[in-house]
Formats: C-alpha cells, sequence, structure tokens
C-alpha cells in the first residue's frame, strides 16, 4: 500500500493477507446470499421484508437485504457486492467493518420511512450503493493514492449509482438505495481515520523546495537588521552654529534730547 516501504517483501505479504481476508469476507456474504435466496423459495419471506411505516415491518431492517426477488435481482446484487466489498475491504478494512451496521440499518430506514404503504422492500442493493458512496467519498476526503484509486475504481464500474438513489423505474426501491448511501455517507465523514494514511513518497522537487524555503528563514533570521537603538554610533556631527548674536551699546536714559 505505501508508495515506498521500508520492507517490500514484508509490505506485499501484508497486501496479500489483506486481499485475501477481504475476498473470503466478500465470498462468505455471497455465499449467504445464495442460501438464502433457496430457503427464502420453501417459506413465506414477506413477513421479513420491509413493509413501509408499520411497526411489524422493522424486523426487515435487519432481514430484507438477505432476500431478492429474482435470480436477476441476486446475481446483480452479488456481482457488485464483491467488487466493492473486496475494494472497501482491501483498502478501508476497519472503515468497512464500522460501516456495514450503518449501511445495512440506513437502507432499511429509507425504505421503511419513504416506501409506499402496502409495498414490500427487500435485496442488498442498498448495500451496494452505500458502499459504493463509502468508497467514493473516502477517496475525496482522504486523498492518498490507494483511496483515489478506489474511488476511482468504484466510480468507473457503479458511477450510476449517483442516480439510482433518485425514483427512475417502477418496482425498484429507490428508498433503500437512498437510505444505504445517506449510511455511506455518513459513515465516511465518521471513519475517515479509522485506516492510517500510507507514508506517501516524496519528490525531489518537494525536498528543493523545502530545503530552500528552510534557508530562507535561516537567512532571515541571521542577517536581519537590529534595533536602531542597539545600533552603536560610531561618529557624532557638531552642532552647527546658525548664527552670530551682535550686541548692539544700550541706550543712556541721562542724555539731553538731541544728543
Amino acid at each position: 500500500m505505501p508508495d515506498d516501504p521500508i520492507d517490500p517483501a514484508a509490505q506485499r505479504v501484508a497486501d496479500r493477507r489483506r486481499l485475501a481476508m477481504a475476498a473470503k469476507i466478500s465470498l462468505t456474504f455471497v455465499a449467504l446470499l445464495g442460501v438464502m435466496f433457496g430457503v427464502q423459495g420453501m417459506m413465506d419471506w414477506t413477513p421479513f421484508a420491509v413493509r413501509p411505516l408499520e411497526p411489524a415491518g422493522l424486523l426487515g431492517l435487519l432481514t430484507a437485504p438477505l432476500l431478492h426477488g429474482s435470480p436477476t435481482h441476486l446475481v446483480a446484487n452479488v456481482s457488485a457486492l464483491l467488487l466493492l466489498g473486496m475494494l472497501s475491504l482491501t483498502v478501508y478494512p476497519k472503515a468497512t467493518l464500522r460501516a456495514l451496521p450503518l449501511i445495512w440499518l440506513g437502507s432499511g430506514l429509507g425504505a421503511w420511512l419513504l416506501g409506499d404503504a402496502g409495498s414490500r422492500h427487500l435485496g442488498a442493493s442498498g448495500v451496494t450503493h452505500g458502499l459504493m458512496f463509502l468508497v467514493f467519498v473516502l477517496g475525496l476526503l482522504r486523498r492518498d493514492r490507494p483511496s483515489i484509486a478506489a474511488g476511482m475504481i468504484a466510480f468507473f464500474f457503479y458511477g450510476g449509482m449517483l442516480l439510482t438513489i433518485l425514483p427512475q423505474e417502477p418496482g425498484v426501491s429507490w428508498q433503500s438505495h437512498l437510505g444505504g448511501a445517506l449510511g455511506g455517507l455518513a459513515a465516511a465523514w465518521l471513519f475517515r481515520r479509522a485506516d492510517p494514511v500510507p507514508p506517501r513518497r516524496r519528490y525531489s522537487w518537494e525536498i528543493e523546495e523545502e530545503e530552500a524555503a528552510r534557508a530562507a528563514a535561516l537567512d532571515a533570521g541571521t542577517f536581519e537588521p537590529a534595533s536602531p537603538r542597539d545600533v552603536p554610533v560610531l561618529w557624532r556631527r557638531a552642532p552647527e552654529q546658525r548664527g552670530v548674536v551682535l550686541d548692539f551699546p544700550q541706550r543712556r536714559q541721562d542724555a539731553p534730547p538731541g544728543d
């Protein structure tokens, strides 16, 4: 992950271990969705979906992302979960694990609060939207090279999710998309410092600029002129005489007039 690791071999081992763990978690969740889809066909799943504004429908906040309406629906969410899940868990393992409860509950709350009365909402698409917004916004907030790369990959494959949080197609729960996206946004802000920022490579021109600035600051402190009161006086000019005072004889008071 770092640009210039101290031990490249150990860093490669750590990166592979993180990627393997992300793949295991994502594949395990995808396998769980497949099992739940098989079980769903043998039971009445409606009590486990989100039913807007119904107190009994609050159970769906926990269970609805595990259910899907059709194989096509399941495959679409599985592909997004694999890519976005592995991407987020590889780059932000701590932030992703902390963000998942917010995204999970946010997608259900969005459907429960904004959905039409009598409708049923199910599927993990709200979770996929939350993961996409989490990865994309963390790239904007952190702005280190792995974060920017992850955000660009997420936007390249699933940038259309920026539009599907608004009503477009009938039968698509844009409410859960919006709730999951808001959960991802909140989690990105709250947990943006959960994972350490990898050290960034410093380029030669940056080092030269820093050294030039340091030298300029040192020169400014060395050659700064002292206060005028502290400068010793080496020569004083003698005061100049600007004129001569002439004495006039005073007039005698007892002299007779006409003298």
